[in-house]
Parts: C-alpha cells; structure tokens; sequence
C-alpha cells in the first residue's frame, strides 16, 4: 500500500463529514428547534487557505442545521451538502460534476455513516477519535479529535507537501 505522501501528493480535493469531524460531535438544540454545532477557527482557517491554492472543498453530511451552512457562508466556491441520504452517490454526482478521479480525493470521516463514501476516496482520512471501524480502514488517522484541528491537520499536511503552505500570501484572509 502506498504510504500517506504518496497519496497526499495526488490531492486536489478535500471533503470532510460535519458532525464529528468539524465539529467535535456535540449538537446543542435551541428552543426555536435549530441545532448548533462549534467549529474550530483553525480549522476555518485551512479551508479558506485550500481555496484560495485553488483546491476544492466539501462538506458531505447527513445533518442539517441553517448554522451549518451559515459557518462557511463568506468561503468562496466551497461546496455543502446537507441532508444528504446517500453519501456515495453526492460523492459520485460530485467527482463527476469536477472530473475528479478517486486518487485526487481525501475524505475525512469519523464514522460508520462515514464509511462506504471513505472507499471511494484515494486518501481516507479521519480524526483521533473515530470510530473503530473508520480507524481500521483510514489511511491517515490525525493526532487530533474531531472539531479540535483534525480537518487543519490534513490540510496542512497535504498543502505542505505540495509546497503551497505558508506562502506570500498566507497572512491575508
């Protein structure tokens, strides 16, 4: 099996599970019914940093709150997908959309909802606090839990990598 540079050199994509992965799993229902989940500035930070490289970047999840999608609003060409029933085939419907090949994609999941979307992906990722199942068959298992930097990580990891971390323009949002 190839070791995780190999794979992460082949990255252009990156798509990440919400619940579990950016944020730490915690959802907290309102009155009004909405339910919140906390993000990781840190992890904000490497998204916004991805795109502006020119890579792309998903959320692929089964949940749904106007919070979610309300996080990343200012994030340019990222693309969210909530509600989604069937993980693999907006996986598929997107790989296609963008002409993506597997070897191209790092997902990053934390569990077993997670799991039939991780096999399409070239680089299968997942934060230190996965679930057994998705730790057994991950790639990469980052140092850091779910909604604490662990989405950071893989992408500083890979843009390093490509040498595309802390360039000129890095310091500018």
């Amino acid at each position: 099996m190839d070791n995780i540079e190999n794979k992460l050199a082949k990255i252009t994509t990156f798509i990440f599970d919400f619940d579990g992965v950016l944020s730490d799993g915690m959802i907290y229902v309102m009155p009004d019914g909405d339910m919140i989940r906390g993000t990781n500035a840190k992890d904000g930070y490497a998204i916004q940093y991805a795109l502006k490289k020119g890579y792309h970047v998903a959320i692929i999840s089964g949940g749904f709150s106007d919070t979610m999608r309300l996080r990343y609003r200012t994030f340019p060409h990222m693309d969210i997908y909530l509600s989604v029933p069937d993980k693999v085939q907006k996986l598929k419907e997107y790989m296609e959309e963008n002409q993506l090949t597997k070897e191209q994609v790092l997902i990053m999941g934390d569990d077993i909802p997670d799991y039939r979307m991780m096999q399409e992906a070239g680089c299968k990722c997942c934060p230190s606090d996965a679930s057994e199942e998705i730790k057994a068959t991950a790639d990469y298992v980052s140092t850091r839990p779910g909604g604490h930097g662990c989405v950071r990580d893989v992408i500083e990891r890979t843009l390093k990598l490509h040498g595309r971390w802390f360039e000129e323009d890095a310091c500018i949002w």
